[in-house]
């Protein structure tokens, strides 16, 4: 089994050249590492194809929703809408260990907004850490369209900053070729995407896209911050 400690670069490398599609990543992925794996699903427009996906390989696959107590309700309406139509899935919501009150009793009220990279360690770095002891593996959604910063994904990474196997089966998608797939299957999505939110996440840190280019210019808009850390090196 490829681990975090026993990264072979000859062998990634030839696996990433073989890989014919998605799929082909994901057949791989659960066969190497069973239920050694799990997929962090913020349920974008990503997440559900790549749920519809990862449906066809393992049925009983893991997802874990990272549950920071401060998305928007449309976010948990979908969620519920996601859990009826793959009832075979293990989809669970990870909270944190602080409730928002115990955050503001600690560090002060709205943390996100004075220091939201403290907040995002709090609420989704910690408990991603904790899931991801577990495991040997984890998936994510990252496309390389996405930002400047996500350039360099490959299908297999060597994730530095949980010290696992990070594995991305959409990386060359389009936002165009994500529709396709959602509309041509017919799957349910956040109804924020149709009201210029093309990247979703918590509620007090997320607004409409300002730059139509730019996927990720209404995340902590007005701030430099672009990423909530799970995707960046230590």
């Amino acid at each position: 089994m490829l681990m975090y400690s026993t990264w072979n670069n000859e062998r990634v490398n030839r696996l990433q050249n073989i890989f014919k599609d998605s799929l082909d990543v994901l057949k791989w992925a659960y066969s190497e590492y069973s239920d050694e794996i799990l997929y962090a699903c913020s349920f974008g427009a990503e997440g559900i194809v790549l749920i519809d996906l990862i449906s066809k390989v393992k049925k009983d696959a893991r997802i874990v929703f990272l549950d920071t107590d401060l998305h928007f309700k449309e976010t948990y309406l979908l969620i519920d809408e996601v859990n009826a139509k793959y009832s075979d899935l293990q989809i669970e919501s990870v909270k944190p260990l602080l409730t928002v009150k115990q955050q503001a009793e600690r560090y002060g009220d709205r943390l996100w907004e004075r220091a939201p990279d403290h907040c995002c360690h709090l609420r989704k770095i910690e408990p991603l850490s904790e899931q991801l002891n577990g495991v040997s593996a984890w998936i994510s959604g990252l496309r390389r369209e996405q930002s400047l910063s996500r350039r360099q994904t490959n299908y297999i990474n060597k994730d530095e900053k949980f010290q696992s196997i990070k594995i991305c089966p959409l990386i060359d998608w389009t936002w165009k070729e994500i529709w396709t797939y959602i509309e041509l299957h017919e799957l349910p999505y956040n109804i924020l995407h149709d009201k210029g939110y093309p990247s979703i996440g918590c509620e007090k840190c997320t607004v409409p896209a300002s730059n139509s280019e730019d996927f990720r210019s209404g995340r902590w808009a007005n701030s430099e911050k672009t990423e909530c850390g799970l995707h960046e090196s230590n």
